[in-house]
């Protein structure tokens, strides 16, 4: 029996990353043999276990071959005589497909390392077409290495655009494409990871809503980058420099969906585009497991992005109003991700990236005023609905004094 260390842990150290993970092989043996050492198993597809002290995972070294559409239609051999050549072959890219033994030794039959120097994502063998799931990791991937320099190679886009052709997305269950995206909203470059699904078709057939922003107009006015999609790319890109929360990032990509279902005689406006989104957005998060705070946040952008914009133009009770509508007073930490995410949207416009967002700090004054006013002062006064009235308008009052010395 032999153990290798392999996959991200191998690719990170010879990177120069931090390590999160280790994961290891095990070759030349069988899961009765870990049984007896203590090792505990976890795995429901093909054998794994955690190791009794350190909890890291160790799979028997397997090969696969497939079965049926999607994921989990594959077959696996976990034999003694799997050799880990053969267990590397399976991986989805070069870069992950690398192992090093016990003393040190780097074993990379595949060109991994060389693909690292070169910065290239590249499939490892054709066997890729067979996993669906590999067209979003590659993206995410993507996603994590891009301000590094890493490309996907032309030759795994192709690949990618096959599986993308054979309907096979459409066979990932909701909650792995949710949990890729996730992790993908939270790497350095989040927007790479769509452009990148995008590039090989498989935007349309995962997030659809999406798809459908690419190519629409806005006024020119407003949008320099006049296209829709390219906006809410480069409101993610913003996000993502702004904030490393994944439900403020999401809130900035699903901010503007109802624009791709303007009417077309409404273009290049989009009058009433935020009502719109909210049914987009309720679509989506009924086919995936968006996570209800996400989801919450992203209903508030969609719904007053465009308010907070105007912040220094409105009267202090549309302000009450907004941050009544979020739910500012009683979650101040969640308005400002709220606000957050409406500088992201502000600021993802060509030429406009640099410049300012005194918005936010207006309704930042407003909540932080309205916050002061104490239900004990005003109690006596009013009951009912008589006091949450009188509480209204000393809440409107703060904010009316506060904004004049702001």
């Amino acid at each position: 029996m032999k153990i290798y260390e392999v996959g991200g842990a191998v690719r990170d150290a010879l990177m120069g990353l931090p390590i999160q993970d280790r994961d290891w092989v095990v070759v030349g043996a069988t899961k009765d043999d870990l049984l007896r050492l203590g090792y505990r198993p976890i795995g429901k597809d093909f054998p794994v276990f955690l190791h009794a002290k350190t909890r890291e995972q160790y799979a028997l070294a397997r090969t696969e071959q497939k079965t049926g559409p999607g994921y989990h239609g594959f077959s696996f051999d976990t034999s003694k005589t799997v050799s880990l050549e053969e267990d590397l072959a399976r991986r989805d890219l070069t870069v992950n497909a690398m192992a090093r033994d016990e003393s040190g030794h780097i074993i990379d039959p595949y060109g991994g390392q060389l693909d690292l120097e070169r910065k290239v994502l590249r499939h490892v063998s054709d066997a890729f077409i067979e996993d669906p799931l590999r067209v979003l990791r590659v993206a995410r991937f993507s996603a994590r290495f891009a301000q590094l320099g890493f490309s996907v190679a032309p030759e795994t886009t192709e690949m990618m655009k096959k599986i993308a052709e054979t309907g096979e997305l459409d066979e990932l269950r909701p909650e792995r494409v949710w949990q890729e995206t996730n992790k993908a909203l939270v790497e350095t470059s989040p927007q790479q990871y769509f452009l990148v699904l995008r590039d090989c078709g498989a935007l349309a057939r995962v997030f659809p809503e999406l798809e459908a922003l690419f190519g629409v107009p806005q006024p020119a006015r407003w949008h320099p980058e006049i296209d829709t999609g390219i906006h809410v790319m480069m409101a993610l890109k913003i996000a993502a420099e702004l904030s490393d929360k994944a439900e403020i990032r999401f809130a900035v990509l699903a901010h503007d969906l109802g624009k791709g279902t303007t009417p077309k005689k409404l273009l290049p406006g989009h009058r009433g585009h935020e009502e719109r989104s909210l049914k987009v957005l309720a679509s989506l998060c009924a086919r995936l497991p968006v996570p209800k705070n996400y989801q919450a946040l992203a209903e508030a952008v969609a719904q007053y992005h465009g308010f907070v914009h105007k912040a220094s133009s409105l009267r202090p009770n549309t302000l009450h109003k907004i941050i009544v509508a979020v739910d500012g007073i009683r979650r101040p930490g969640r308005f400002e991700d709220f606000l957050i995410a409406c500088e992201a949207d502000a600021r993802g416009r060509k030429g406009l990236e640099e410049q300012a967002y005194p918005q936010a700090e207006i309704l930042k004054c407003a909540l932080h005023a309205a916050r002061t006013v104490r239900v004990e002062e005003t109690e006596n006064s009013a009951k009912g609905k008589a006091l949450g009235e009188l509480i209204r308008q000393k809440q409107i009052e703060a904010i009316s004094a506060a904004l004049k010395t702001h």
